[in-house]
């Protein structure tokens, strides 16, 4: 089955443990209800530094990545549908969806 990568733009960091606690359950229970679907749950991740053929830039990029999970779907459209259930939709944030390819 495809695997097909999440990848996480914007959302915000949650400024009380009780909102960190509330966000987590959320996160927590949309992948349950994907079940094995997730192949890697995966992380947020921090400031990125963006390396090009003229040098490295230390701002992220243009749409900085906040996070990335991997599943498996039968299909992209399928994938999408499972990326509308994130609840980094809820903090303003997006989920961008791209098929890992097998080379």
């Amino acid at each position: 089955m495809p695997k097909y990568v999440f990848a996480y733009h914007g959302g915000k960091k949650p400024e009380t443990p009780e909102e960190g606690e509330r966000v987590m359950a959320a996160w927590n229970k949309w992948y349950q209800d994907m079940g094995d679907k997730v192949v890697d749950p995966g992380y947020p991740v921090g400031m990125s530094k963006t390396v090009s053929r003229s040098g490295v830039a230390d701002n992220g990029g243009a749409n900085p990545l906040s996070g990335i999970t991997v599943v498996s779907a039968d299909t992209i459209d399928k994938a999408v549908e499972m990326a509308k259930g994130c609840p980094i939709l809820a903090d303003d944030g997006s989920v961008e969806v791209a098929e890992a390819l097998q080379m």
